[in-house]
């Protein structure tokens, strides 16, 4: 019964525009930037190297499918969570709009099992976007520009990685994007259960972010203590693999503290929602 209502939730999800929206946002914006980039590609490319061309020759493919797809990923991954949290925090909020909610309680699943299938069911929806993403990133940036060592320029240098070093770091950056994800996909879902209309989550979520992000940015001894917790901290985790050699210690960190966040804004939906008064 769990599966049969996380596959009414896709149904559901796959019947609002909005789902959509964050699909065509990816495909528009990734395909101006590889049309950039191959008409103006040089420019960035000069910047890229020119600190380091006294000291350093660079030969072969540097504008290539691997940078591109970097570059492409540093851009896009902290506008994403928007296109997730449009559509995970409508997933309870915009029942309770609808008055549909009652109807749902009716079916012989219980509230918990109710919470779960629409968390499951953003899970997949946040996969399927990451997917299209890394599709267009990885895939058609290789198509377009060729393969060849990546280039990643860091504070204090210029890491490069071998051609043959790269794939399986995507692999992985992928997988901590999604977790990142993930985390605002479960605040969104959150804030839904204790939202009678749809912007609110939305708004709520993107507005702890942008908090989050200040707090994090700024140089105040007294968020010195809170700063390694904040999820907004970790949301480029993924960046870590692109690290040479890969500070594994503090990519695991990131990780224990997304998955804390998880586990803890879940717990606090089926809470609520199990507590949820549908009568007024």
């Amino acid at each position: 019964m769990f599966f049969k209502s996380t596959y009414n939730e896709l149904i559901k999800i796959a019947a609002k525009p909005r789902s959509y929206l964050g699909l065509a946002a990816i495909t528009l914006i990734v395909g101006l930037i590889l049309v950039a980039m191959k008409l103006e590609g040089g420019l960035y490319i000069s910047l890229l190297t020119g600190p380091f061309e006294q000291s350093l020759i660079f030969e072969g493919n540097v504008l290539n499918g691997n940078l591109v797809g970097f570059i492409i990923l540093q851009m896009l991954i902290i506008h994403v969570p928007l296109l997730i949290a449009f559509v995970t925090g409508d997933l309870i909020s915009g029942e309770a709009a609808m008055g549909t909610i009652r109807m749902l309680l009716t079916k012989p699943v219980s509230r918990n099992q109710i919470v779960l299938s629409k968390f499951l069911a953003g899970c997949i929806y946040t996969l399927i976007v990451l997917l299209w993403l890394a599709f267009l990133t990885v895939v058609v940036g290789q198509w377009l520009f060729g393969s060849g060592d990546l280039m990643v320029l860091k504070s204090d240098g210029l890491v490069v990685l071998q051609e043959g070093d790269v794939a399986w770091r995507f692999f992985y950056g992928f997988i901590v994007a999604f977790l990142s994800l993930i985390m605002i996909a479960t605040l969104s879902l959150t804030l839904s259960c204790f939202s009678e209309n749809s912007i609110g989550p939305i708004v709520t979520t993107m507005g702890l972010i942008l908090l989050f992000t200040i707090i994090g940015s700024i140089e105040v001894p007294l968020f010195d203590q809170v700063r390694p917790y904040l999820f907004t901290t970790h949301m480029a985790a993924w960046r870590y693999l692109f690290d040479d050699p890969i500070q594994w210690k503090d990519l695991w960190f990131s990780v224990a503290v997304l998955v804390g966040h998880i586990a803890v804004l879940l717990g606090i939906g089926l809470y609520k929602f199990k507590r949820k008064d549908i009568l007024s």
